[in-house]
């Protein structure tokens, strides 16, 4: 199936949006839009920064070079439509376009998810490993990671989206959503969507236990501090 090709004659939804008041929607448009410009500004000037200075050349750097990168395209990826959307009292988005976004959403937040991981091992060999750490974080290793992450983010919206192109929508095609949301689309679907939401949240969910296992174990084998006797 053409993963943009709308079933059962859907060819858009509907967004409820923030907020239904038009002169708060005026104000949160104001405020949206300063805070996703400086949002973009501070994320294209940390990459911009960690890429042209040679000092900081270091592997945490490289990674946080795609951190940036990632929070960049993350940002653009919704929060323009949320801002148009705000001077308009009808808001919609397009079947394909729902699909891309979730896809886009998805991808580049587990793929965030991975790289924050792999920057907390960074963290675990230059702490726990110092006199190794340049042998073991290679340039190659890095950026091998880094394919990691982008394909482990790759593969989770992938799972996302083709769990959500055949499901079948017979009503109204109201998302109470400002953005194309997975679980509000399930409750769109005119079929028991029970068992495909608990598959959902265990993919959703094994990105965030990816995080909380891996930081549990480098609370657990950091090196022992020797105790200061007090005076």
């Amino acid at each position: 199936m053409d993963l943009l090709t709308p079933p059962n004659n859907v060819t858009e939804f509907l967004l409820l949006g923030l907020t239904q008041n038009p002169h708060l929607q005026k104000i949160l448009f104001i405020v949206f839009l300063l805070i996703f410009l400086f949002t973009l500004l501070a994320s294209l000037l940390v990459g911009i920064t960690v890429s042209l200075s040679p000092t900081l050349s270091a592997p945490v750097y490289f990674f946080l070079t795609y951190l940036s990168l990632i929070d960049t395209i993350y940002t653009s990826a919704t929060t323009p439509k949320v801002i148009i959307d705000l001077l308009y009292q009808r808001k919609t988005i397009s079947w394909g376009g729902c699909m891309t976004q979730l896809f886009v959403v998805h991808f580049l937040g587990g793929s965030e998810i991975i790289i924050l991981v792999v920057m907390a091992y960074d963290r675990y060999v230059a702490i726990c490993k110092p006199l190794h750490y340049t042998t073991i974080m290679r340039l190659w290793l890095c950026q091998l990671l880094v394919v990691v992450a982008w394909t482990g983010g790759i593969l989770h919206a992938t799972v996302q989206v083709l769990l959500t192109v055949d499901l079948p929508f017979c009503g109204p095609n109201v998302i109470d959503h400002f953005m194309c949301d997975f679980f509000s689309l399930l409750k769109l679907a005119c079929s028991d969507t029970y068992k495909l939401g608990i598959v959902v949240a265990a993919n959703s969910g094994g990105m965030c236990l990816l995080i909380f296992f891996h930081a549990t174990h480098l609370l657990h084998s950091h090196p022992e501090l020797p105790e200061i006797p007090w005076r």
